[in-house]
C-alpha cells in the first residue's frame, strides 16, 4: 500500500534582520557596557596579577588601556552613530515625501477649485477666462493662453513681473479635445508630471466648454419656445414651432403633436415626417402616444412600436403634456437612428413639454374667447339691427304707406313725407355702412400696428366724411395681444365719434417712448374730436352701439395688460380718449 505523496512546501525565507532603533542602542550601551567593562577589567587585572613581573604588568596595562578600551568605546559610539545616521536619513525621506504630498495636495485643491469654477461659469466667455487663470494656479506657469473654437480666447499671468511671455521661458502647448489649445510658459522646462497635469487640465477644460455650450443651447431652445408661446395664437403653428425647437435640440427629423379632444381621445393636431411633409387632421393617435399619456412620464419606443408612430423611425421619444385636469396631449420626436435619444436631456424636454401645455391651454382659451367675442358681436349686431335699422325701416315703410293714401288727397303733404322717408333711408344706409366698416377684418399680423392704423384712419375719414389727422412717432414694441387690444380701443373710439359726436375733425396720435435704465417705456394712443361731447358719468356703464365695448370694458381690458385708460369730455367741448400700454 503506497502512501499519497504530499506536496512539498517551499521553505519560508529567513526573516530580514530587524534594524535596532537608536533609542534601543543607547539603552543597550548604557545598561550593558558599564558592567561589561567592570567584568573585563577585573578579569584582566587578575590575569596580569599572576604574571609576577613588574615590567610585564606595565606592558599588559598599557596594551589593555590604550587599545582595548578605546576600541570598545569607538565601536560602541559607531554603533550609536549608525542609528543616528539612519534616523536622519529617514527624517530626510519623510520631509521629501511630505513636500511631495503637500505639492500634490495643493495641486489637487487647485484642480478641484478650477473644476468648481468651470461648473459655475455663467457663459462660455467667462469659462475661458476662468480656465486660463486656473491653469496658471494649478501648473505654476508664469503665463497661460487658452483658445477655443468660435474665436474665444483668454490669457492669464501668474506671480511674475513680465507682462507677456519672453524667449527665456519654456513653452508647453497642449491641444484641447474638441478644438483649441492651452499654451503654458514656465521659468524652467516642465517635468513629465507637469506635462501630464496640463493634458488632464485640457481634458477638463474641454468638458467644461462642452457643458457651457449645452447650457447655452438649452437656454436658446427655452427662449425660442417661450417666444413661440408668447407670439402665436394659431394652434397648429404653435405646435409646429415647439416641436421644431425640440427636434433641432435632439437633431431629430420627425415630430408630431397629439391633443386630447372633448371626449378625451388623443387625435393628431400636427405632424412632420422624415421627408418634411406636414400633416394635420384629427386621425387617432398611435398606441405608443396613448401609452405615454397614460403613464404621464417620458417614454422611449423602438422597433415595431416606433415604426407604428413614424414608418421610417428606429426610435421615438414621447413626452406627455399634462395639467391639473389631466392629460392635454403628447409630443413625439422620431429618428431613424436606434440610439438617437441616448443621453438626451429628458428633464429639459419634459420642462419644454410643460411649457407647451401652457401654450396649448392659452391658445384654447384664446380661441374660446374669440368665439365668445364673435357670439357677443353677433348678438350686438342683431340687437342694433332690431332696435335701430329695423325700426327705422319699419317707420319708413309706414310713411310710404301713408304717402300712398295722401298722394291724391294732399300731394304736398305726400311729397314732404316722401322726403322724410328718403332722408331716413339714407341715414340708415350710412348706419349700415358704418357697421360694415367697423366689422371689416383688419390684418394686424400682415401690416403691423402703425401701418394698420394709418390705413384705418384714412378709410374712416373717407367713409364718414370727417377730416382726419394722424401723428405716428417713436419706436413701438408691443406683443401681438397688446397690439390687438390697442387697435380695438382705436376702433371703438372712432366708431363712437361716427355714431354720436357729430364731429367735423378727429385727430389720432400714436407715440412710443423709451425710458432710461431698467424702466419700461410706454405706448400712448390719443383720439380727439371736436364734436358735441357728453357727460362721462352719465354713460360710463353703458355698452356703446358701435363696438360692443362700454367705457368700463375699455378700461378693464387695458388695465388687465398693465396699461391705463382715460377719457375727457364735456357737453359742447368734444372728447379726448387716451389709452396707454407698457412696451416690451
Amino acid at each position: 500500500m503506497t502512501n499519497a505523496t504530499r506536496p512539498v512546501r517551499p521553505a519560508a525565507p529567513p526573516p530580514a534582520p530587524r534594524d535596532v532603533r537608536l533609542s534601543d542602542r543607547v539603552r543597550i550601551v548604557r545598561n550593558v557596557l558599564p558592567p561589561l567593562i567592570v567584568l573585563v577589567v577585573v578579569g584582566i587585572e587578575l590575569l596580569i596579577f599572576q604574571l609576577r613581573d613588574t615590567r610585564a604588568e606595565l606592558i599588559a596595562h598599557l596594551v589593555f588601556y590604550s587599545l582595548v578600551g578605546p576600541a570598545v568605546t569607538f565601536f560602541s559610539v559607531e554603533w550609536i552613530a549608525q542609528g543616528t545616521r539612519a534616523r536622519e536619513q529617514a527624517e530626510r525621506e519623510l520631509r521629501e515625501l511630505y513636500g511631495e504630498l503637500s505639492t500634490s495636495n495643493g495641486q489637487l485643491r487647485a484642480v478641484q477649485a478650477l473644476m468648481r469654477d468651470l461648473a459655475e461659469a455663467s457663459d462660455l466667455a467667462e469659462l475661458v477666462e476662468v480656465a486660463a487663470r486656473g491653469a496658471v494656479r494649478v501648473t505654476g506657469a508664469t503665463h497661460s493662453t487658452l483658445t477655443v473654437p468660435g474665436g474665444l480666447s483668454a490669457s492669464a499671468r501668474g506671480e511674475t513681473l513680465l507682462a507677456a511671455p519672453s524667449a527665456d521661458l519654456s513653452a508647453l502647448k497642449v491641444p484641447v479635445p474638441g478644438g483649441g489649445a492651452l499654451a503654458l510658459h514656465f521659468a524652467a522646462p516642465p517635468s513629465d508630471e507637469t506635462q501630464a497635469l496640463a493634458q488632464a487640465l485640457a481634458a477638463e477644460i474641454a468638458n467644461g466648454v462642452e457643458a457651457a455650450r449645452q447650457r447655452t443651447l438649452d437656454l436658446v431652445t427655452l427662449f425660442s419656445v417661450d417666444q413661440s408661446i408668447r407670439a402665436e395664437r394659431n394652434m397648429r403653428r404653435l405646435l409646429s414651432r415647439i416641436t421644431r425647437n425640440m427636434a433641432e435640440r435632439l437633431r431629430a427629423d420627425a415630430r408630431a403633436a397629439y391633443l386630447s379632444d372633448q371626449d378625451g381621445v388623443l387625435r393628431l393636431e400636427y405632424a412632420q415626417d422624415f421627408a418634411g411633409r406636414e400633416e394635420t387632421g384629427g386621425s387617432p393617435a398611435p398606441a405608443f402616444a396613448g401609452r405615454v399619456a397614460e403613464s404621464g412620464k417620458p417614454l422611449l419606443a423602438t422597433g415595431e412600436e416606433a415604426r407604428g408612430v413614424f414608418p421610417q423611425a428606429a426610435s421615438v421619444l414621447g413626452l406627455p403634456m399634462r395639467d391639473e385636469s389631466g392629460s392635454v396631449g403628447v409630443l413625439v420626436i422620431g429618428d431613424a437612428r436606434p440610439d438617437a435619444f441616448e443621453g438626451a436631456p429628458v428633464p429639459l424636454l419634459a420642462f419644454m413639454a410643460g411649457q407647451a401645455t401652457l401654450a396649448v391651454r392659452n391658445a384654447r382659451a384664446y380661441l374660446y374667447s374669440e368665439e365668445l367675442a364673435i357670439s357677443d358681436e353677433r348678438a350686438r349686431i342683431a340687437r342694433e339691427i332690431h332696435d335701430g335699422v329695423a325700426q327705422s325701416l319699419a317707420f319708413a315703410a309706414l310713411k310710404l304707406d301713408l304717402v300712398t293714401r295722401q298722394l291724391r288727397a294732399d300731394p304736398d303733404r305726400a311729397e314732404a313725407e316722401v322726403r322724410d322717408a328718403s332722408a331716413l333711408l339714407r341715414e340708415q344706409i350710412r348706419e349700415v355702412r358704418r357697421s360694415i366698416f367697423a366689422l371689416r377684418p383688419v390684418d394686424l399680423e400682415r401690416y403691423g400696428l402703425q401701418e394698420t392704423i394709418r390705413r384705418y384712419v384714412a378709410d374712416f375719414g373717407e367713409q364718414n366724411g370727417v377730416r382726419t389727422t394722424l401723428d405716428l412717432s417713436g419706436s413701438i414694441h408691443l406683443s401681438p395681444g397688446d397690439e390687438a387690444a390697442l387697435f380695438r380701443i382705436l376702433q371703438e373710439s372712432l366708431n363712437n365719434v361716427a355714431k354720436h359726436a357729430r364731429a367735423r375733425e378727429v385727430g389720432v396720435t400714436l407715440r412710443g417712448t423709451e425710458l432710461p435704465g431698467p424702466a419700461t417705456g410706454r405706448v400712448t394712443l390719443r383720439v380727439q374730436d371736436d364734436g358735441v361731447g357728453f357727460d362721462p358719468e352719465a354713460v360710463s356703464g353703458r355698452v356703446s352701439s358701435a363696438g360692443g365695448l362700454g367705457l368700463t370694458q375699455m378700461r378693464e381690458r387695458l388695465e388687465a395688460r398693465g396699461g391705463g385708460y382715460r377719457l375727457f369730455s364735456a357737453p359742447g367741448q368734444g372728447t379726448v380718449v387716451e389709452a396707454e400700454l407698457p412696451q416690451l
